[in-house]
């Protein structure tokens, strides 16, 4: 349970519930997500409406959007976004082995777009200010610049969601470690706060 109460969609302004309904069935099993943003019907709207537009466009390709959300969510060790993300991310053709291990430097299964991804999540979500032009160059070789805008857009927002969930203590959706177990994971490859605070 959350550190603040449930809000019910029938509780949101009317211009709000279709964005609360889609968002919590169709872009994923995230319930317990929406109706905390709920308190905050502008940013429901806005933030997740977001969001679904993103997805309805789908500018960047499925696989590289899972990676940096896989990336960014064990980095700041958001056992919410992990448990979500990884089954998306093997869905997309990596194997529970690379996705466990998707932040080692010799993390086996990635191409090199993937590690390209990869290594550009990390450096936005850890030392943006440090980055040289070159990492530029080479996403620009394999990614327009409206996508490159976005890969950087979902890789912040990512650690903003990581940082929501951990601050206000969203619990899991019911299914959802489950489904990351039949997906092939080990619950072991989820962040684990209780051992971190001993």
């Amino acid at each position: 349970m959350a550190r603040v109460r449930d809000i019910e969609i029938d509780e949101v302004p009317a211009d709000c519930q279709t964005t609360y309904k889609r968002f919590s069935e169709e872009y994923g099993p995230f319930l317990n997500q929406v109706k905390v943003f709920a308190h905050r019907p502008p940013a429901l709207k806005h933030i997740m409406g977001l969001l679904l537009d993103l997805a309805d466009e789908a500018l960047l390709p499925k696989r590289y959007l899972e990676i940096v959300l896989v990336v960014v969510s064990k980095f700041n060790e958001c056992t919410y976004c992990v448990a979500h993300h990884a089954p998306r991310l093997s869905e997309q053709g990596l194997s529970p082995e690379t996705v466990e291990n998707i932040l080692e430097a010799d993390c086996p299964g990635l191409d090199e777009v993937d590690r390209l991804v990869r290594d550009y999540a990390v450096q936005v979500t850890e030392k943006p200010q440090y980055m040289r032009d070159a990492i530029f160059e080479q996403l620009k070789a394999h990614f327009t610049e409206e996508q490159i805008v976005e890969l950087t857009l979902r890789t912040a927002l990512c650690g903003f969601f990581n940082r929501f969930n951990d601050a206000l203590q969203i619990g899991m959706e019911e299914g959802v470690i489950e489904d990351m177990l039949i997906s092939g994971f080990d619950e072991k490859a989820l962040p684990d706060h209780a051992a971190a605070a001993e």
